[in-house]
């Protein structure tokens, strides 16, 4: 299925966006590796075949990264087939205790990013009947506490998605929302706190959830089947449902839940 296609991975450095490369790399894809972590990427890439990877140093906050990066990528293999927005950045804090420069960073990485990469993308992808694709979050259903901000550009992404998916109907493009829930990464050790420092210690056991890889498989699997969203772990799709349903229920479990992380700025 992968076989040839180029396919931009977003935050490719680490987690999510790192099983992503190293999946498409080994199905035979050329896998175009964005994240501001240079070494990181290039150690990944240097297993594979170097006429099958490039390495393009972002910082997808960045409008001019965002154009540089479609550019190195039509410069060096002429075309698009997938684009993953998957870099993002979390918070933990609650809103009244959060500087507001946390919440324009994450809109920024987490929105901003995914409109910048899509915008100068989005022709090469029209050519290929290719698939856009945003790696999301249960919260970008379901407001979570103490994550304002996250929720706020996870939901912002989801309109931005769902609406070029039906701008573009009749165009052959595949829009895909991916929702992984709680999986094992790096995200929540570096997450934001209230002040923007790093919050530095998951309050989570990362060795009961989902892996990377696993994810990784998922999302590959959506994207050839052309699916439009994907909602993983018994977790997430009890919580999207519920909230369809009953809530005002779903708020308080949510609550609850929350409540119950180690110092948690709920309890």
């Amino acid at each position: 299925m992968f076989k040839d296609k180029v396919i931009i991975v977003t935050g490719a450095s680490s987690g999510i966006g790192r099983a992503l490369a190293e999946a498409c790399l080994e199905q035979g894809a050329r896998v175009v590796l964005a994240a501001r972590n240079k070494e990181a990427m290039e150690a990944l890439a240097t297993g594979f075949s170097p006429e099958k990877s490039l390495v393009v140093p972002t910082d997808v906050s960045s409008e001019g990264d965002c154009r540089k990066l479609v550019e190195r990528t039509i410069e060096r293999f002429g075309r698009i087939d997938v684009l993953i927005s998957n870099a993002g950045i979390s918070m933990r804090a609650l809103f009244d205790q959060a500087d507001t420069k946390v919440i324009e960073r994450l809109m920024a990485v987490n929105f901003w990013g995914t409109v910048y990469c899509s915008r100068y993308a989005l022709p090469y992808l029209l050519d290929s009947r290719g698939s856009l694709v945003g790696v999301s979050s249960i919260a970008g259903y379901k407001g979570l506490p103490a994550r304002t901000g996250y929720s706020a550009s996870k939901f912002a992404m989801h309109g931005l998605l769902e609406a070029l998916r039906i701008e573009n109907l009749n165009r052959g493009l595949h829009v895909l929302i991916a929702c992984p829930g709680f999986t094992a990464s790096n995200i929540r050790k570096t997450a934001l706190a209230g002040d923007g420092t790093a919050q530095g210690e998951s309050p989570r056991d990362e060795d009961k959830m989902m892996s990377a890889g696993e994810v990784a498989r998922h999302i590959l699997g959506a994207i050839a089947k052309r699916k439009n969203t994907l909602i993983l772990t018994r977790q997430g799709k009890l919580t999207v449902w519920l909230n369809k349903f009953l809530p005002s229920l779903t708020d308080k479990l949510i609550y609850k839940h929350m409540a119950g992380e180690p110092d948690s700025p709920l309890s």
